[in-house]
């Protein structure tokens, strides 16, 4: 008897690389007035409210939440600035701290943040199509988008991993990525607020 290959439960997807959507899935929307706060440059920031632009878009699968099972979601961040900074994630650590998750990089030119909430350790390390990115328990992570292209990619985590965005919320992230001479430096977030403020003076 020939099978059905239509999955009795939703263990197979289509989904699209370069548009970063999923057949049957609605992905959620982040403009820059649903994260604002977490820019250093405040006042480039309310400039750009103006035209609030789409930042990023996340499509979740979380069909499968027995021990051991995994969630995964195809995300997609737009290229663009605020001010110096470039477009990024609101980020997030995992509500079960030890919980790891590894990206996979499909298009782009991007950077993950990745602070260990234990040591307080902070480092940039690159995401781009074609590469993997392994973040361990307890780290918060954040991603940027310095390319001039959409940067999409691949999540993978365990079900039981949650996320906890109050964390996050409440300290920021040390390091921020701008834009220098046309390229993207990795700053402490303090350093950059001292240099806007003596632009501002």
């Amino acid at each position: 008897m020939e099978q059905s290959l239509q999955p009795e439960r939703s263990d197979a997807f289509s989904f699209d690389a370069i548009n970063a959507s999923i057949t049957g899935r609605t992905p959620t929307a982040r403009y820059l007035s649903d994260i604002q706060t977490i820019f250093a440059d405040q006042m480039a920031c309310h400039t750009l409210l103006a035209q609030n632009p789409l930042l990023y878009c996340v499509t979740q699968i979380e069909d499968h939440n027995d021990e051991g099972d995994l969630h995964y979601g195809l995300a997609v961040l737009m290229p663009g600035k605020v001010g110096r900074e470039y477009f990024m994630t609101k980020g997030h650590i995992h509500a079960w701290r030890p919980a790891a998750e590894v990206y996979i990089g499909l298009r782009g030119r991007g950077m993950m943040l990745l602070e260990d909430e234990r040591t307080g350790e902070c480092r940039a390390v690159p995401l781009a199509a074609n590469s993997t990115v392994y973040v361990p328990g307890y780290t918060a992570h954040r991603t940027i988008n310095v390319g001039d292209e959409p940067l999409v990619y691949w999540g993978v985590l365990s079900s039981a991993a949650g996320h906890d965005y109050g964390a996050v919320a409440e300290r920021n992230f040390r390091l921020v990525v701008v834009e220098q001479d046309g390229q993207p430096v990795v700053m402490e977030r303090t350093d950059f607020l001292a240099e806007l403020v003596e632009a501002a003076a």
